[in-house]
């Protein structure tokens, strides 16, 4: 698409305005919605602010359709997360008929203890995270089943959730098979391996932070559950599901197809066929009370398996709140989902298009003089670009390209640009309702990101420790020779 060559360049009023009615919006949404305000009114925000944006690029001598042009090709850049969330959808749907997730729920509440419920919640995700290198199918499914399991234990599905997205997270971040750790490098110019190691001088500590902070929790938190509630829980599943470690090989074999790179949309859209099929074998009693009498057997079969991907997993168990828990998935339960990263990757790409992001950022350079507001300002940059791009992927790769440059000439080692994009950038993006990462968080594990913010300790103390490490000069490599190796480096330090 060519560039109209009469277009004036955005004032820095005119990159801010979009965010200030964003912003402005967004509150004025959770103060008369609250919780409900992610299905229809923060979409009704993005739209409106996206109409502002496309006001200041009408002044500033763009044309209509250009900007359409646009926003289509922006949205276009989250279709591959929408298939993978309507995929995740349906796995859950099947996962919950499968028995797969009631087994995992069950086996949860045999082994953890209220006490250290919380920490072992967030260690679990990071290790599965770690392994398979997605925080998305981590929180789909080791995560779906520890709010279980919190529900079981009488834990607050609050914290859970920030446990999850916290251990997920930090697997996602350090893993070599995760995209977003390959990405950051790519951008930055780094290598992988290098980046790697540098990211683990600010993510080991925040992580063991985050644990401790999750252990204190656990420790002075009042689980309700009694021995006699959690037989209760254990005996209803018992009774509906066919419970066996048989029921966990759908897991076992969406995890091997993660760490085999085999790429996520398959991998979900497979795991979910599974569970159908897993569904049909091990759960025939419940299948058949699902099922059409007046149907042949096997078309019967067929119809309950198939309305499940769709429709999801309905169940009445005589739990009120185990069935708030085992009723859920299906590819429709998404579309509110997916609706909401639409808008949000609409008001991104007006708001990249026309400029005013780059404008945003040189704003912001002015003032980064030392090398600590440099990475202070990357990382407040890609913080930023999370909340107008609401793209996890475009957090990194924008102020990537904005700022290596300027790392460059200030003789800083690209590691230090690629940690803190993903620093600033990667574990943020799941803070905020409208992102990608945050609409499916939401999705998934049925928390609000407003909620579990203030408790995704992993997430949120990240970013302030690689301030400190900024400021103090801790680990800030300087620009070496191409084949001088890492290790050198921080001796050279």
């Amino acid at each position: 698409m060519e560039h109209n060559t009469s277009v004036k360049e955005p004032s820095f009023l005119d990159a801010s305005l979009p965010l200030v009615v964003l912003v402005f919006l967004l509150g004025l949404s959770v103060f008369l919605y609250g919780s409900d305000s992610s299905y229809g009114p923060n979409q009704i925000a993005l739209f409106v602010a996206s109409g502002v944006g496309v006001i200041i690029g009408l002044k500033n001598g763009y044309s209509w359709t250009e900007i359409e042009q646009a926003m289509v090709k922006g949205i276009s850049l989250s279709l591959g997360a929408l298939l993978i969330l309507f995929s995740v959808g349906a796995l859950i749907g099947t996962w919950l008929l499968s028995g797969t997730v009631p087994s995992l729920i069950y086996y949860g509440l045999q082994i953890l203890n209220p006490s250290w419920f919380y920490a072992a919640s967030c260690l679990l995700c990071a290790v599965v995270a770690l392994a398979i290198g997605s925080s998305w199918t981590t929180a789909a499914t080791i995560g779906v089943a520890l709010i279980g399991v919190a529900s079981g234990l009488g834990m607050s599905p609050v914290i859970t959730a920030g446990a999850i997205v916290s251990g997920a997270y930090f697997g996602d971040k350090m893993s070599p098979v995760s995209e977003t750790t390959n990405l950051a490098p790519a951008v930055a110019g780094s290598n992988l391996f290098d980046h790697i190691r540098h990211m683990t001088w600010t993510t080991v500590p925040s992580m063991v932070l985050a644990l401790i902070l999750f252990a204190v929790v656990g420790f002075n938190s009042q689980g309700s559950a009694d021995d006699s509630a959690i037989r209760a829980i254990s005996e209803t599943l018992l009774q509906h599901f066919n419970i066996s470690p048989l029921m966990l090989v759908p897991l076992l074999v969406l995890m091997a197809m993660a760490v085999k790179k085999v790429p996520a949309f398959p991998t979900v859209f497979i795991g979910a066929l599974l569970g159908a099929a897993w569904a049909v074998v091990f759960q025939p009693e419940l299948v058949e009370k699902m099922s059409d009498p007046e149907l042949n057997p096997v078309l019967a079969q067929l119809k309950v398996v198939w309305s499940t991907l769709h429709g999801g997993f309905v169940i009445e168990t005589g739990n009120v709140e185990l069935d708030k828990l085992l009723n859920g998935g299906g590819m429709v339960k998404m579309l509110n989902t997916c609706w909401l990263i639409f808008s949000a990757m609409m008001f991104g790409a007006v708001l990249e298009h026309i400029g005013l992001l780059r404008k945003f950022i040189q704003g912001i350079l002015v003032w980064a003089k030392s090398t600590g507001s440099l990475i202070t300002s990357t990382i407040v940059t890609c913080f930023a670009t999370n909340i107008l791009t609401a793209d996890q992927y475009m957090s990194i790769v924008m102020p990537g390209r904005m700022y290596k440059e300027e790392y460059e000439r200030r003789g800083l080692a690209p590691v230090n640009l690629s940690r803190t994009l993903e620093d600033g950038g990667t574990i943020t993006s799941p803070l905020i309702p409208w992102n990608t990462c945050g609409a499916y968080m939401h999705g998934v594990l049925n928390v609000n990101p407003l909620d579990y913010a203030f408790y995704a300790f992993f997430n949120l103390i990240n970013p302030v420790l690689a301030i400190i490490y900024a400021y103090l000069g801790i680990k800030v490599l300087k620009l070496t020779p191409p084949d001088t190796p890492y290790s050198a480096a921080v001796q050279q330090k």
